[in-house]
């Protein structure tokens, strides 16, 4: 079903590898990007044309990094950079500090490794090592197996590191024996890594390298963690978990609060499903999704998901039945070793069915609740959990009647999800009731670590990745029958609502224009601080009022029929309109959350698209205000695509997100960081006023820019160029244009 209804999508990209050289595409049912990247395309070093040189990779998602486990360098950018990367183009960035990560200390036998990742992430985020390199050093590194450190590297984005670095060592050798790597191979990687100096032996301290700052992390203070309810960076000791949910529902303000009041707090929703009555209550669980694409590619931590659940039915527990259930492998490579190890089966009894390979639950691809489930949470006001094993969680990300959300490894998920609440403590409470009446703890049937290591070392090994790189060569029916264009142009259609021909290029002149400062801007939205990605960029499925709905059942199409975001995003009628349509929208302009604006010439309220749209017709160009962290999260090109195609000509933060402040010069659209001290409250703005903005004929990286509004204020920003590569970029009118320019 995938595959038919995107294979609009899929004849785009056959045509691409068709018409341009240089060009390969992983045809569907492969694998997620990040483990391809690791289990196939990955190099270490690369030989050509009579030279020896490091492998590197950049990658169009922010979790990209994964590769630096490995020790191959390697970090997300937008698919703006990536789109002129792979036209000619060199990625440039200012040479950063590179922070020293020493491990000392031993893993606890029962942490797993995304325990471990958490606690890093922990220290790491608060360390504020936002924009730098980290290199992991110290003798708690050979604690550490390579798919360990693929998935500490993978969260590097969730501190705001750029790069998370652990050089090639012992390990890493040893990982590559079990890989597609020739002994001829592996013998060049490891004589060059050595003669260049960049092979480690962590055990001998006396060749640690020279870092700008050390930071020091003792392993051995790690214990079990979960992440939420609203914010992956708010972590609860599952140990807590019973006492941080309830405390959750008394607060009133702030990003845990739900602020349900006391009388309240004890509702039983009764309601049917499947002929049976259920009852939910504040913490039921009505999500459970395992994933393994990014930070649960550690094949040791599913594995003791599925020898969990193997236990878990062989004693009679089970999940209940209304629990939107889940099992979305990173990669094919996931299933076979799930399968190769027996317990696939288990998952699968317990509700956790293959669903497909690539981004699902974490982004919002996700089978909708039965309504029975969705009418008994609106009806009792409940707050409903989804707890899944991915990177990212957002509050209304998953559904927007499921308020609490909390990141699990994935064995956790699977006793959540039979214990059916998250209200529990695993350590006094018992999971559930076996089938011979005996009540059952979490400690009865968790798996050992030895257990674990046994079964992976059974299971895990070469033959892996000869079947991945099987699948990779095999003839895929499916992709071999899609027929695509012949042409050298590619012939748009018009009537396609899935890829249009985008009005980035619209107008475009050969000359560069001059500088065109912004007079008499309105703002499209007034913000605050932590403006994610995911307020700002078109994600998960389309909610049926929004204005890309209109424009769908415009098209005569049935909501059935409306897909995702991300399976539309090569159509930018529907982007431009699921931009800003965040339902956690906070905008000040209008007080409440959702994704609306204030058109303020005429005093109306209306979707963002709308007002943007009555704003262009009139002429008027656009900013927006916002706070600290202004476009933090994963890494998308329609969080710049869709503010352009809506108008907007500058963003004035008090702090951007490195990689969305690049993304917003590879758009056309000026990043203006307010002066220090100062920020739209400590100025006065009320977003209502019109801004002017000059620009000098010569502008340079880092300049002071003058804003002056119509209530006669003026106030100083920092343009945030960070060299002159990115001043090209922005005078051109974005990348995309600098390099239709340079090419044509």
């Amino acid at each position: 079903m995938e595959l038919i209804r995107n294979k609009e999508r899929l004849q785009f990209f056959k045509w691409c590898s068709k018409a341009f050289k240089n060009v390969n595409v992983v045809p569907p049912d492969v694998g997620a990007v990040h483990q391809v990247n690791l289990e196939y395309l990955s190099k270490v070093i690369q030989v050509r044309g009579g030279f020896i040189y490091p492998d590197s990779v950049v990658g169009t998602d922010s979790h990209t990094t994964m590769i630096n486990g490995l020790g191959i360098l390697g970090w997300g950018v937008g698919g703006i950079e990536s789109e002129a990367v792979m036209l000619g183009q060199p990625v440039s960035l200012t040479l950063p500090r590179v922070v020293g990560c020493k491990l000392v200390g031993s893993i606890n036998p029962l942490t797993t490794s995304i325990d471990v990742v958490l606690g890093i992430t922990k220290h790491l985020r608060q360390a504020g090592i936002a924009g730098k390199f980290v290199e992991f050093f110290g003798p708690g590194v050979s604690e550490l197996s390579a798919p360990d450190r693929t998935t500490i590297a993978n969260m590097c984005p969730e501190y705001n590191a750029t790069v998370s670095f652990f050089p090639v060592d012992r390990v890493t050798i040893q990982h590559f024996k079990k890989t597609h790597f020739s002994q001829e191979k592996l013998k060049l990687v490891e004589s060059y890594l050595k003669a260049v100096k960049l092979f480690r032996n962590y055990e001998d301290s006396a060749g640690d390298p020279h870092y700008s700052e050390v930071i020091e992390i003792n392993l051995s203070s790690v214990v079990p963690y979960v992440s939420g309810p609203k914010r992956p960076q708010d972590r609860v000791a599952v140990c807590s978990m019973k006492e941080g949910f309830q405390s959750c529902l008394d607060e009133k303000v702030g990003p845990k609060a739900f602020n349900i009041s006391k009388d309240k707090q004890h509702i039983q929703v009764p309601f049917l499903h499947g002929g049976q009555e259920y009852q939910l209550a504040h913490g039921s669980v009505v999500i459970a999704a395992v994933i393994s694409c990014t930070n649960n590619c550690n094949p040791s931590v599913m594995l003791t998901a599925g020898l969990l659940a193997k236990k878990a039915v062989e004693v009679g527990l089970m999940v209940k039945p209304y629990i939107r259930t889940s099992l979305a492998p990173g990669s094919g490579m996931v299933t076979h070793y799930l399968n190769a190890s027996g317990v696939l089966p288990y998952f699968s009894q317990l509700g956790f069915e293959v669903i497909g390979y690539g981004c699902a639950t974490c982004v919002g691809n996700i089978a909708p609740l039965p309504e029975s489930v969705v009418d008994a949470i609106k009806q009792g006001n409940v707050v409903a959990c989804g707890i899944l094993s991915g990177n990212r969680h957002f509050e209304g990300r998953l559904c927007d009647c499921v308020r609490a959300n909390y990141l699990a490894s994935p064995p956790l998920v699977v006793a959540y999800a039979i214990a059916g609440t998250v209200a529990i403590d695993f350590e006094k409470e018992p999971l559930g009731v076996a089938s011979d009446g005996k009540e059952l703890y979490l400690r009865d049937i968790w798996p050992s670590r030895e257990e674990v290591r046994e079964t992976e070392e059974d299971t895990v090994i070469s033959t892996m990745f000869k079947e991945l790189q099987a699948r990779m060569e095999k003839d895929n029916t499916f992709w071999n029958n899609i027929e695509c264009p012949k042409s050298v142009v590619f012939p748009w259609d018009a009537k396609s609502t899935y890829i249009r021909s985008p009005s980035f290029f619209s107008k475009l002149s050969k000359e560069v224009p001059p500088p065109q400062s912004i007079d008499n801007a309105h703002a499209l939205l007034f913000l605050g601080d932590k403006v994610t990605t995911d307020h700002i960029s078109p994600a998960g499925s389309i909610a049926r009022v929004s204005a890309a709905a209109k424009y769908l059942l415009s098209k005569r199409l049935t909501p059935r029929e409306f897909n995702s975001y991300g399976a539309r995003r090569g159509n930018d009628a529907v982007m431009t309109r699921g931009t800003f349509a965040s339902i956690k929208l906070q905008n000040r302009l209008v007080g409440k959350a959702g994704p609306k604006t204030l058109h303020i010439p005429s005093g109306q309220t209306l979707d963002v698209f709308e007002a943007a749209e009555r704003y262009q017709r009139d002429g008027v160009p656009l900013i927006i205000l916002a706070g600290k962290d202004y476009g933090s999260g994963s890494s998308r090109d329609w969080v710049a695509k869709g503010p352009f195609l809506l108008g907007v000509r500058a963003v004035i933060a008090e702090s951007f997100e490195k990689l969305h402040k690049n993304q917003l010069v590879g758009m056309g659209i000026m990043p203006l960081q307010f002066a220090p001290e100062h920020n739209a409250d400590t100025l006065e703005l009320s977003g209502k006023e019109r801004f002017n903005i000059s620009l000098p004929e010569r502008l340079f990286p880092r300049q002071q820019l003058t804003v002056k509004t119509s209530q006669g204020k003026s106030f100083e920003v920092t343009a945030q160029f960070d060299s002159d590569l990115e001043i090209t970029f922005f005078q051109h009118g974005g990348l995309l244009k600098y390099v239709a320019r340079t090419m044509l």
